[in-house]
């Protein structure tokens, strides 16, 4: 259950928070209560359509050297971006390498280990095979898949999530100032906490063991927005 908090007060100082965006205006403002001080917490969410995926993956590669092991991982990255280029990947991203020496145990002699990571985006139709041809070329691991909605709508979304979650807490206001003999809610301020997305987590199986991927089985990405709104009651 969310917090809501009656307090008597007769003068309140306080700030009026019109973004929370970096460079976004703030206006300070002296605000007056002759009543009690109400807070309440609003909150909403929109489940949006898929509109890509982004993708990330571990390549590694050894050698007896660090020089033959970065070696392998060229040979291995040009494969794997020659499949992405034919998926058709969006920002393609490439880190820089990395390496390490593995000591010899009983059952293998000392290796080094090079490894990078690469990253991008795609169309939900191509996660098929993305998994079964990118997923299976050697030295590749992928770490789960997400998903994204078009980044066109995120203003419209938000502005719909804000009036939504505005909404949830003026409603909570209004029946907790009925129930103590209130009528007149005036905002004094509203504080936004931020919005989100859900996380979404597959991973990725052998080619050969797993059924087909279909991308619509996947969760659609949900954009979340919380607010604190202080209100005058009288």
């Amino acid at each position: 259950m969310r917090p809501i908090v009656l307090r008597p007060l007769a003068v309140l100082l306080g700030l009026v928070v019109l973004g929370t965006r970096p460079g976004a205006a703030v206006a300070q403002v002296q605000l007056r209560c002759d009543g009690t001080l109400l807070e309440a917490r609003g909150s909403a969410e929109q489940e949006r359509p898929t509109r890509r995926l982004s993708f990330s993956l571990a390549l590694e590669a050894e050698g007896p050297t660090a020089d033959a092991a970065l070696q392998g991982l060229q040979e291995r990255l040009a494969a794997v971006r020659q499949a992405l280029q034919q998926l058709q990947v969006e920002e393609l991203r490439v880190t820089s390498p990395s390496t390490w020496q593995r000591e010899a145990d009983r059952r293998r002699p000392a290796a080094v280990t090079a490894s990078l990571q690469v990253s991008g985006r795609l169309a939900p139709e191509r996660l098929q095979p993305l998994i079964r041809e990118v997923g299976a070329l050697p030295g590749v691991r992928l770490a789960p898949v997400g998903t994204e909605a078009d980044r066109v709508q995120d203003a419209a979304v938000r502005r719909q999530l804000l009036r939504a979650a505005y909404q949830d807490a003026l409603t909570q206001a209004r029946d907790v100032a009925a129930a103590v003999g209130l009528s007149r809610l005036a905002p004094l301020e509203v504080q936004l906490e931020g919005n989100d997305f859900r996380p979404v987590m597959m991973r990725a199986a052998a080619a050969e063991a797993a059924p087909p991927f279909d991308p619509a089985e996947l969760a659609q990405p949900v954009n979340r927005l919380g607010l604190m709104v202080r209100f005058c009651a009288r």
